[in-house]
């Protein structure tokens, strides 16, 4: 049996087969069907914003590869993390100057497991090692490393308002290889998806729910996470949810309330060709 989280509205339980994303989706196949679920195109970067609304301009992934992106005119940039390779301090200011280069009101940047002088408990347990598995990495490396990112905001389990929208950007993602932000699948990643508010108009995440976004085609693996999947639908039920990770899950697609977009910039051989995505959004009443 899950176990029961509380929560104002729903509660969400560790899924039974949290540990296998592959046999969880078969098993909720029909979740991610029309006309349940549906593919979005990607709008077109001329199309006209609507009058009161925001434009966001997503990317992901794009791992120290920025110099040939278009970027398309916007308003708020949403980065989903793996902006460097490892996080050393010369990869970080190289991608700040790249952010002061653009000319977004607003820039929203959140980490990915490749940032992984951001993750401060695990690069304190990689200077205990004699060998480190990444020697290019310093204590040095590491100690004010998020200082460095000047031209965003930078959130790491954390809210934000921009324009009156609610965001909330968070890095984790299922373990893989012992990388950055990476925590066991089920209740410990729960406990961080319990943090995420409700009421929040934008989620940031730096991996996929379960479902969306989220598939190898090598293997035909599913990878993404049944908790955050089961975050999204049943309890915070954001407008837009921005993540990436999973190079070959670049896509957008809805659920008819929340809009799923997999931004990676880099493919699955890392080269920086998949282009951003472009999402208007209303703006809220309050703003």
């Amino acid at each position: 049996m899950g176990q029961r989280v509380t929560s104002a509205s729903s509660a969400v339980l560790v899924d039974p087969y949290s540990t296998n994303p592959t046999q969880a989706f078969t098993r909720k196949q029909s979740r991610f069907l029309p006309p349940h679920v549906k593919v979005v195109e990607p709008m077109p970067y001329d199309a006209p914003k609507p009058v009161g609304h925001t434009r966001f301009v997503c990317v992901s992934d794009t791992h120290s590869r920025t110099d040939g992106i278009q970027m398309p005119h916007g308003d708020v940039l949403l980065h989903t993390g793996d902006f460097t390779e490892l996080g050393l301090p010369s990869e970080v200011k190289k991608f700040n100057d790249w952010l002061d280069s653009l000319p977004y009101e607003c820039k929203v940047v959140i980490a990915g497991n490749h940032e992984l002088t951001f993750d401060k408990d695990l690069m304190s347990e990689m200077m205990k090692q004699d060998h480190l598995r990444f020697p290019k990495l310093r204590h040095a490396d590491y100690e004010n490393v998020q200082s460095l990112l000047t031209n965003c905001i930078y959130l790491q389990d954390s809210e934000t308002t921009v324009n009156g929208f609610r965001i909330y950007g968070s890095p984790w993602t299922p373990w893989f290889c012992d990388w950055g932000f990476n925590l066991p699948r089920g209740q410990a990643l729960l406990d961080k998806w319990n943090q995420i508010p409700e009421g929040i108009d934008i989620l940031m995440t730096h991996g996929p729910p379960l479902g969306f976004g989220d598939l190898i085609p090598r293997g035909k693996q599913r990878v993404g996470c049944v908790e955050l999947l089961n975050t999204v639908q049943r309890r915070v039920r954001p407008k837009l949810h921005a993540f990436g990770h999973i190079h070959e899950g670049y896509s957008i697609m809805t659920d008819g309330c929340t809009t799923f977009i997999n931004s990676s910039t880099c493919t699955a051989m890392y080269q920086p060709t998949n282009p951003p995505v472009v999402f208007d959004l209303p703006n809220p009443q309050s703003s």
